[in-house]
């Protein structure tokens, strides 16, 4: 399964309702370290079928951002039960955002 594209309207449903742990991807396609990670993150997405993986473009949610205090992308948020149990700022490699989780 390929990453899920968060906004307001399924932020709810998707993540915070999720029965499985969730990756939390947030981005926006001008950062460079961000055009890094995101092939990662669909990766994880496509091998992990026990975790939710999604990404939220902050240019288009900014709401969600300020919600979570991402002041600098790539920021990855692992939630579990609608609660943030692990969050990294900036990029990392696949075996680190594997770790997170």
């Amino acid at each position: 399964m390929s990453a899920i594209n968060i906004g307001n309207h399924n932020f709810q449903n998707e993540v915070l309702n999720s029965d499985r742990k969730v990756l939390v991807d947030f981005w926006a396609p001008w950062c460079g370290p961000c055009r890094m990670v995101v092939p990662l993150v669909e990766e994880i997405a496509e091998e992990r079928s026990d975790i939710k993986v999604c990404k939220v473009n902050v240019d288009e949610n900014p709401e969600l951002a300020e919600r979570f205090g991402v002041m600098s992308i790539p920021t990855l948020v692992v939630m579990k039960d609608g609660e943030i149990v692990n969050q990294a700022v900036g990029a990392r490699t696949k075996e680190e955002i594997l770790a997170l989780l």
